[in-house]
């Protein structure tokens, strides 16, 4: 009967089968032993120790790739050497938001050109689109100071984007006060049907409260407030010898002072700017026309204006009840038009009534 053999420092043989490549250690001591904790895995201390180390490694490039905003270098390269790998992009940044191109415009509306009816319009398609709509309750003052013109940059500048702000004013230059410069869009009208409309909001304001007028004219005598207009002009009242038919130039000069003096100055600037920083300028008479090219144009602004305008519940908050053109006499509209010539050749002075 063969003898279990003995280990020198007593006990079992760990090695039953034989010593390992190399030979036997010393004793069970050793650094080199080998240790048992399952029945097929067998592995040294050097190799603990390599796991060991490779583990710090990879804790210390965790670490490094957190305080540095990104990954180590060698990480990128070793994705690269490996091949795509679809855990940046599910575990990176989120994408930045992508904003839609031009993401700041600016309607600088003129007065009595069917603003408040754009303006609601843009009410619904803000909550709609989701885009910024920035309004003011400054509705009178349309000539700024250059410090009124750096502030109210800088307020339209800050907002989110992508934002639309309106208001009555004139053409705003940003690039010069080192801003970025908007898109600006505008709609005007016949200027002797915005004369018309201007001359009965002032003397019965609009449906957006009956005593209005009272409030924007409360001077006015019972008699003026009452005038036809036909009479007005024929009889060369103050209020329509002259009917301002240069009020529009202004809201594309700008805000120099040659801007409100009427001449050839004044429209050539506009001209210019209409040119160079207004994306588009429509007629009030074409309307729907002009909405359809706002939603071909904007379309992240104005998808869907059209079918808005159309629709019968927008209708009843759109609609107005200022006087029609109608209840001009024919021909006084050329009238109207000699008058404002004259009221520019002599000056800005009121011709007398005869």
């Amino acid at each position: 009967m063969k003898k279990k053999q003995q280990h020198p420092g007593g006990g079992a043989d760990p090695w039953p089968h034989g010593a390992p490549l190399g030979g036997a250690p010393a004793g069970l001591g050793s650094w080199k032993r080998r240790v048992s904790l399952l029945p097929f895995l067998r592995f040294s201390l050097r190799d603990y120790g390599f796991c060991m180390a490779t583990l710090l490694v990879f804790c210390l490039g965790s670490l490094f790739y957190q305080l540095s905003g990104g990954p180590p270098r060698f990480l990128l390269d070793l994705r690269q050497y490996l091949g795509n790998s679809t855990y940046l992009d599910d575990h990176g940044p989120p994408p930045s938001k992508v904003l839609p191109f031009p993401s700041q415009v600016v309607y600088n509306r003129v007065g009595k050109c069917g603003s408040r009816t754009v303006v609601l319009l843009l009410r619904i398609l803000s909550e709609k689109h989701g885009f910024n709509l920035v309004t003011s309750d400054i509705h009178n003052k349309t000539r700024l100071t250059k410090n009124e013109q750096m502030e109210l940059i800088k307020n339209i500048s800050t907002a989110e984007q992508p934002y639309l702000f309106t208001r009555h004013v004139h053409f705003l230059n940003f690039s010069r006060f080192g801003g970025d410069q908007p898109v600006y869009i505008n709609i005007i009208r016949d200027p002797v049907n915005r004369f018309l409309s201007n001359y009965f909001f002032r003397r019965f304001g609009d449906w957006r409260g009956e005593q209005n007028h009272m409030i924007r004219t409360p001077s006015m005598r019972q008699e003026e407030r009452y005038l036809d207009i036909n009479e007005c002009i024929l009889e060369n009242y103050p209020e329509c010898s002259n009917p301002r038919l240069f009020y529009i130039i202004p809201y594309f000069c700008g805000q120099h002072p040659r801007c409100r003096e009427p001449g050839e100055w004044a429209l050539e600037r506009a001209k210019l700017n209409v040119n160079e920083n207004f994306l588009l300028v429509g007629i009030l008479e074409e309307l729907e026309d002009v909405l359809l090219l706002l939603e071909r144009f904007l379309p992240h602004y104005f998808k869907g204006v059209l079918s808005i305008y159309k629709d019968p519940e927008s209708c009843r908050l759109l609609s107005q009840d200022f006087c029609s053109k109608a209840m001009l006499s024919p021909g006084l509209g050329p009238v109207m038009a000699s008058q404002n010539c004259q009221w520019h050749l002599q000056g800005g002075k009121e011709p007398r009534r005869t």
